[in-house]
């Protein structure tokens, strides 16, 4: 028999999320439907699934992922489901926690502009944590061989997944994007694979990039990644700490905070895109 799913497509900055209610749908594989309802020829097409579900220690679980079905963590995916969750009456505040695989995140909306602000946590410098399989210290300015054929200079570190930062004069061209992108994703030097951050310095805390989404590859806007490029230019020096640090991507800006007692705050939009049902045959 047919099974239909009542779905929500939403956007942050451009990453394009399908959303689901799936506090009724108990031990549904939900995996496996990314692979299928992600693909933008077969199925709905998005960056990433994510279900809303019920948690013990928040007020709601978020549950992400990728389009090949690995689980991830997301912080434009973060704002959707906040923004969901309020509009839909699942919670009754604008304030929420949300439990994610990186820990319990506060969220807020900010009613008078429907910008959402959402907590990220500190990040994760120490290789262990990152994770990268290196001996030093950190990952900051570690010289990255590719193919035993170019070396390129990144920072690498977490914002609940994985990011490896360059910083260039100019963002890459298509063929060097698009050959060099996936094989940092797959180095050998990240156990868990790495999303890819290419940047560029802007203008005073104003940053741009392109995105390679690991599991997704070129994507409009990454919030983690957003995250973790202002985090690595205040370590860089490149930006100052006591200022708010703004990335832009192809989608739009998200503005970015790092309080090393407090964490990473991050801001911006979360909006619908439309709603629909999907019929999986089981």
């Amino acid at each position: 028999m047919p099974k239909h799913l009542t779905f929500t497509k939403m956007q942050g900055v451009g990453n394009d999320f399908v959303v689901i209610d799936g506090r009724t749908h108990a031990d549904y594989d939900w995996s496996g439907l990314a692979l299928e309802i992600c693909d933008r020829r077969l199925g709905v097409g998005a960056d990433g699934l994510i279900i809303l579900d019920n948690s013990h220690i928040a007020d709601i679980t978020m549950r992400m992922y990728n389009p090949d079905g690995t689980p991830d963590v997301c912080g434009n995916g973060l704002r959707c489901i906040t923004r969901y969750a309020v509009d839909h009456k699942i919670v009754q505040s604008n304030i929420l926690k949300v439990a994610t695989l990186a820990g319990v995140r506060t969220a807020a909306i900010l009613t008078s502009s429907k910008l959402v602000t959402v907590g990220m946590g500190q990040p994760r410098l120490d290789p262990a944590g990152i994770p990268m399989r290196i001996t030093r210290e950190n990952a900051l300015n570690y010289p990255l061989q590719i193919d035993g054929e170019n070396t390129i200079n990144i920072t690498a570190l977490s914002t609940g997944t994985t990011h490896a930062i360059i910083f260039r004069d100019s963002l890459p061209e298509d063929e060097d994007f698009f050959r060099l992108s996936p094989k940092i994703e797959h180095h050998p030097l990240f156990p868990d694979r790495t999303s890819v951050m290419w940047c560029v310095l802007s203008g005073s805390n104003h940053i741009q990039m392109r995105i390679w989404e690991r599991g997704a590859g070129e994507t409009w806007g990454c919030g983690t990644g957003a995250c973790a490029v202002a985090v690595a230019s205040i370590l860089r020096g490149d930006t100052s700490q006591e200022a708010e640090v703004r990335v832009f991507s192809r989608g739009g800006e998200l503005k970015i905070r790092w309080n090393r007692n407090l964490g990473i705050e991050m801001t911006g939009p979360a909006e619908y895109v439309y709603e629909g049902i999907y019929t999986i045959t089981e």
